[in-house]
């Protein structure tokens, strides 16, 4: 049974800001560093930063290796790391 909806229009966001390709996808940019931890394995340390994306909300930020993200983004790590 459908049942009637009130959308959010502050959740809506205008295609003109995203920028999306002919092919109908986009690249995911990374804007903000929020967090970061070291999780310990039985053999190895592995080290994680949870990273804010473009278009995306706090509560939807992802954690992802530390070196990968160094690589691809070495601009996020500029300003100086306090932690590890």
């Amino acid at each position: 049974m459908l049942r009637k909806c009130m959308g959010d229009p502050s959740l809506i966001i205008p295609a003109e800001d995203i920028g999306i390709k002919d092919s109908l996808s986009y690249e995911e940019i990374p804007v903000q560093i929020l967090d970061r931890q070291v999780r310990k394995l039985k053999t190895k340390e592995v080290a994680s930063v949870k990273v804010l994306w473009r278009n995306k909300f706090v509560e939807e930020a992802t954690w992802e290796a530390k070196e990968d993200m160094k690589k691809c983004y070495p601009h996020l790590f500029e300003s100086g790391e306090v932690l590890n």
